[in-house]
C-alpha cells in the first residue's frame, strides 16, 4: 500500500495527469480533419508528466502518479465525456483510454529508467516514441474499430504529432532539468 505522505507529495504531477488525460479524452471526440482530433495535440503533455517526475522521484513514484490519476481520469472522462458528446462513445473512449493509458505509461517509466543515464533528450525523446506507439494503436483501436471512423488514418496522424510533439517537449524537459533534478544523486550537467 502506498503511504499517504508519498502521495501528498505527487499531488501536482497526479492533479496534471488527471487534467492532460481527461481533456484529452474529450477533445478526441472532435476531429479537425481525416488525420487529426484536438486530443492529439493535448495527450503528449502526458509523457512530459510521466518523464519529469520519473527524473526527479524514480520509476516508483512515475508509476504511483499513473495508477492514482489512472481511475480517476477513466471516471471523469466517462462522465463529463458523455455531457459533452454521446455517453456510450465517452464510455468506450474512456475504457479505451485507460487501457491505452496504463500500457503506454507504464513502458514509458520502464523505458525511461533503463535509458537514465543516456544523454538527457535521448531518455525522453525514445521513452515517448515507443510508449506513444503501444498508447496510440491500443486507444484508436479499442476506441474506434467497427465505427465509421477512419481510425487508422487517425491513428497515423495522431503518432506522428506525438513524434513531433516528442521533440518539442524536449524543451520545457530541457528548460526544467535543474528543477526536477534526481533527489537521489547529484544534478548532473549535460
Amino acid at each position: 500500500m502506498t503511504p499517504i505522505p508519498a502521495l501528498t507529495r505527487l499531488w501536482l504531477p497526479v492533479t496534471a495527469m488527471i487534467v492532460i488525460v481527461v481533456a484529452s479524452n474529450i477533445l478526441v471526440q472532435f476531429p479537425i480533419n481525416d488525420w487529426f482530433t484536438w486530443g492529439t495535440f493535448s495527450f503528449p503533455l502526458a509523457f512530459l508528466v510521466t518523464d519529469l517526475t520519473n527524473r526527479r522521484l524514480g520509476p516508483a513514484a512515475a508509476r504511483r502518479v499513473i495508477y492514482a490519476g489512472f481511475p480517476v481520469a477513466v471516471l471523469l472522462s466517462a462522465l463529463l465525456g458523455g455531457v459533452v458528446t454521446d455517453p456510450a462513445m465517452a464510455l468506450r473512449v474512456a475504457a479505451a483510454s485507460g487501457f491505452a493509458f496504463l500500457m503506454g505509461q507504464v513502458l514509458d517509466v520502464a523505458i525511461f529508467d533503463r535509458m537514465r543515464r543516456a544523454r538527457w533528450w535521448q531518455t525522453p525523446l525514445v521513452s515517448s516514441a515507443f510508449a506513444s506507439a503501444v498508447d496510440t494503436i491500443v486507444f484508436f483501436a479499442g476506441t474506434f474499430a467497427g465505427t465509421p471512423v477512419p481510425w487508422q488514418q487517425l491513428a497515423l496522424g495522431d503518432f506522428g504529432v506525438k513524434l513531433v510533439m516528442g521533440v518539442l517537449l524536449l524543451v520545457p524537459y530541457r528548460a526544467l532539468m535543474a528543477a526536477v533534478a534526481p533527489l537521489d544523486m547529484p544534478a548532473r550537467r549535460a
